[in-house]
């Protein structure tokens, strides 16, 4: 048997597959649970949890920044909006979506006011009140002339070879029966607008599949012949409403709804409530269709250097600048696909957008070349896919540079990422109890937890050493397979393992109590510095198992800096 001594100074790769266990580059673990990987490369164990409020349900938490100095969370129960500032809840809000939608939701912010859509729902807009936040509709703008509204209006397929007949109606002047060729009305017409004989009109009741009463603000004349040029509004009840939503280049945008999935809406310039596209001037509103061989349904808008447009199949943008309706510069740059069963909300880190791709299983990068012409999708988690357990929420921590992944078994998926230092190390985070949500701000990454039968909001602690004061976790880091001179080891044969500790008070080496000083164990005292080791005696034939574990379930601190180990082996 050969002798060696292998030292692993770094564990910027985190934990990798067993499929990459054969290369000789990798600065990665076998498995890493409930540590993270420091700026140095070494590992620490992770911050624990400490309790901000029980909730009444679960929910989903959503950041509101509004100054430096208002940073708020938002936690989305079963029938209510709770404002959380840090512990204290300062607005109970009513929130009478169905909680069954809440993964659908999606929001974007601009300066004290954050709008919310669903398809299912008309969008709503949380500001200031006079008091306190409230609640309020979104509305399109009215003109004061003749009371019409300024949103946007179409032609669907399947209205294409309708042709209405208008009839006076016994109701008032502004009245008329609307009767199609054939079935074309539901109940949930009701509401909706129309766009013929040059008024808008509403439709006011429902009669039967072809026969509709409408009302209008302005006078009209009866047409003699059935009507077939007219145009329903985008938005509705029936037609369904905005899926995605971003400000962009002082513009509110609208992606997708779900009868017209690949559809963007843009507003006029500085009127967030106006939707006109009028005669094409360039402040004016926008409607553009994304057009390609394969079907285009919008998951997500971001508003970064362009307008990013992540649809189920591919990955779009819109670099016009300025955006106007005559300028449009849109194209697919990469073919990855995003989630659309659910809003997971891109995150940006570094400069790039991060996304979780349509299979799940990928969490991707999109960043412009060199030339700032097209972009690219780097996988960030190519060494890690075996983490990826369909993800339910995702959060960025800019402060600690880490991406929080919740996870539907319950656990997260954490990526401890710092491209300037190489780092780029998955670990997992378990805890008693499942991950719900996730969300950052101002610094702080908090999350719903359920524990048994009850949902709690907690935030990540630099001084908690347990969760909620009363939950103990354990963690792991389990070193990859030997190898040496580029050859796997048959027969391996360990005399001792040494780990060089940080400011350190527990650690076990392969189920084996590592020996520190007495007085780091004083509750003022920082750890213990320097080198532990274990001797251990004893023949591995089962090589692609890790030579050696680190872990405790000791609610103490831990900072590993490296770990070497001295033996001999057998190729």
């Amino acid at each position: 048997m050969t002798d060696f001594i292998k030292t692993q100074n770094s564990f910027a790769d985190g934990e990798v597959s067993p499929e990459f266990y054969a290369r000789d580059n990798l600065n990665g673990l076998s498995y890493l649970e409930n540590m993270d990987v420091i700026a140095g490369g070494g590992l620490r164990r992770r911050r624990g949890l400490a309790t901000v409020d029980t909730l009444t349900s679960s929910a989903r938490l959503i950041p509101f920044s509004v100054s430096e100095t208002e940073n708020y969370i938002l936690a989305l129960t079963d029938g209510h909006m709770l404002i959380y500032d840090g512990a204290t809840v300062i607005c109970d809000l009513l929130f009478e979506w169905d909680f069954d939608d809440y993964p659908k939701i999606q929001y974007a912010q601009r300066n004290g006011t954050m709008i919310f859509v669903h398809p299912k729902y008309q969008p709503c807009i949380l500001q200031m009140g006079s008091v306190n936040f409230e609640l309020v509709p979104f509305e399109f703008k009215r003109n004061d002339s003749d009371m019409t509204l300024n949103m946007p209006f179409m032609k669907f397929d399947d209205a294409a070879t309708i042709n209405i007949t208008v009839t006076a109606n016994s109701a008032g002047n502004n009245t008329a029966t609307f009767t199609t060729n054939k079935a074309f009305w539901t109940q949930n017409s009701v509401g909706g607008y129309l766009l013929l004989l040059n008024n808008q009109w509403r439709i006011t009741e429902y009669v039967s599949p072809t026969v509709v009463y409408a009302y209008t603000n302005s006078q009209y004349n009866l047409p003699s012949d059935p009507v077939t040029d007219w145009y329903e509004s985008a938005f509705s009840d029936r037609r369904g409403w905005p899926c995605s939503v971003t400000y962009h280049q002082d513009r509110l945008i609208f992606g997708g709804t779900p009868s017209w999935p690949s559809g963007i809406w843009a507003s006029r310039v500085g009127q967030y409530n106006n939707f006109n596209v009028g005669t094409g001037l360039d402040d004016e509103s926008i409607f553009v269709t994304l057009l390609s061989q394969q079907r285009q349904q919008i998951c997500t808008l971001v508003s970064s250097d362009n307008l990013q447009i992540l649809t189920n199949s591919g990955e779009w943008a819109i670099s016009s600048k300025p955006l106007t309706p005559s300028s449009i510069e849109i194209k697919q740059h990469t073919s990855v696909g995003s989630v659309a069963t659910r809003y997971l909300p891109p995150q940006k880190i570094e400069g790039a957008t991060v996304f979780i791709s349509a299979t799940e299983q990928d969490i991707r990068e999109l960043t412009l070349d060199a030339l700032g012409e097209n972009y690219n999708a780097r996988d960030l988690c190519t060494q890690a896919k075996h983490l990826m357990n369909t993800p339910t929420d995702i959060s960025y921590n800019e402060n600690t540079r880490q991406l929080f992944v919740v996870m539907t078994d319950g656990n997260m998926a954490v990526l401890n990422q710092n491209s300037a230092l190489g780092i780029s190390a998955w670990a997992r985070y378990k805890t008693d109890g499942t991950f719900k949500s996730v969300a950052t701000i101002a610094g702080k990454t908090y999350v719903v937890v359920a524990r048994g039968d009850t949902c709690y909001l907690e935030t990540f602690s630099d001084t908690a050493l347990s969760d909620a004061s009363q939950y103990d976790f354990s963690y792991t880091a389990s070193a990859l397979p030997v190898r040496a001179s580029g050859h796997n080891a048959r027969k391996l044969r360990i005399r001792k393992i040494v780990a060089r500790t940080l400011d350190t008070k527990t650690l076990f080496i392969n189920g084996m109590r590592a020996p520190f000083p007495d007085n780091i164990y004083d509750a003022a005292a920082p750890g213990y510095s320097g080198d532990v080791s274990v001797n251990i005696l004893g023949t591995q034939q089962n090589c692609i198992t890790a030579p050696w574990t680190i872990s405790s379930n000791e609610q103490l601190p831990t900072t590993i800096l490296s770990v070497g180990v001295y033996g001999n082996y057998t190729i």
